[in-house]
C-alpha cells in the first residue's frame, strides 16, 4: 500500500482527496500546516507528496525548499490554485516534481500520482547501478561520491546522476533525460537539461583524471568510464 502524505489546510479539498485515494488503497495522512509537513518526512517514510502552496503557516513553496536541501527527493506533486506560468516555474525552481491546479478532476490527479510513483522505481532499493566508475551512490544517506570525494550534489544533481548511473554506457537523449528527472509535461526549456549536465560535470569530472559524462553529438549525453569520442 502506497503512502501519501497530503498537505493541505482546507478540511473539505482535504476530506475530498483523502476519501478518494482510500477508495484507491492509498494510505493517507493529512497534515494542514508546512512545518507539520517537514517534520512528519523527517520522521517517517512516503511515497509521494500532494502539497498546497497557500498554507497558514509557511508557503508550499518553502516546503518543497526545505525538503529538497535535507536530500528528501520523495516525488512531490503541488496542487494549488495559483495557476499562472511564474508559479509553475517557482514550483519547479522549489523542487517540485508536478503541478496540478485546482480545481481539478480526481483522475486527473490519480494519474499523475501513478505516473510519479512509476517514475519513482529508477530511484529506489539497492540496485545494480549504485557503483560504477569510482562513483557510488548512498542511498540511506542520499549521498555520493568519486574516488572517495564526496561530490555534495542537491536532491536534482542526484537524480540526474542515478539516472545515469542506472543508464550508463547508453545514449541519452535530452528529452529522455527531462522525462526521467523533472517528471513534467508542462513547457521546460530543454536547456535546462544542458544546465544541470554542466553542473553536475563540475562535480563529478572537474579536478579528476578522466570525465564521465561525454557530449554524444546528435543525440545528448552518456555516462562512460572512457570517452568514446575523438
Amino acid at each position: 500500500m502506497n503512502k501519501v502524505l497530503l498537505v493541505e489546510d482546507d478540511p473539505r479539498v482535504a476530506s475530498f482527496i483523502t476519501r478518494g485515494l482510500e477508495e484507491q488503497l492509498y494510505q493517507v495522512k493529512n497534515v494542514s500546516k508546512g512545518f507539520d509537513a517537514i517534520n512528519e518526512v523527517m520522521e517517517n517514510t512516503y511515497d509521494i507528496i500532494i502539497l498546497d502552496i497557500m498554507l497558514s503557516d509557511i508557503s508550499g513553496f518553502e516546503v518543497c525548499e526545505v525538503l529538497r536541501n535535507r536530500k528528501i527527493i520523495v516525488p512531490i506533486l503541488i496542487l494549488s490554485a495559483l495557476d499562472t506560468p511564474q508559479e509553475k516555474v517557482r514550483g519547479l525552481k522549489a523542487g517540485a516534481d508536478d503541478y496540478l491546479a485546482k480545481p481539478f478532476l480526481f483522475e486527473e490527479l490519480l494519474a499523475r500520482i501513478n505516473a510519479q510513483l512509476r517514475r519513482t522505481e529508477f530511484s529506489t532499493g539497492v540496485l545494480d547501478f549504485q557503483s560504477y566508475a569510482g562513483i557510488k551512490i548512498n542511498m540511506k544517506e542520499q549521498s555520493a561520491s568519486r574516488d572517495g570525494k564526496e561530490l555534495n550534489l542537491s536532491s536534482r544533481e542526484l537524480k540526474l546522476l542515478i539516472f545515469f548511473m542506472k543508464n550508463r554506457e547508453t545514449a541519452l537523449s535530452r528529452i529522455a533525460i527531462a522525462e526521467a528527472v523533472w517528471h513534467m509535461d508542462l513547457d521546460m526549456s530543454i536547456n535546462t537539461v544542458d544546465v544541470y549536465i554542466n553542473y553536475l560535470r563540475n562535480k563529478i569530472d572537474k579536478n579528476f583524471p578522466f570525465p564521465l559524462i561525454h557530449t554524444i553529438k546528435g543525440t545528448g549525453y552518456m555516462l562512460k568510464d572512457k570517452s568514446n569520442e575523438s
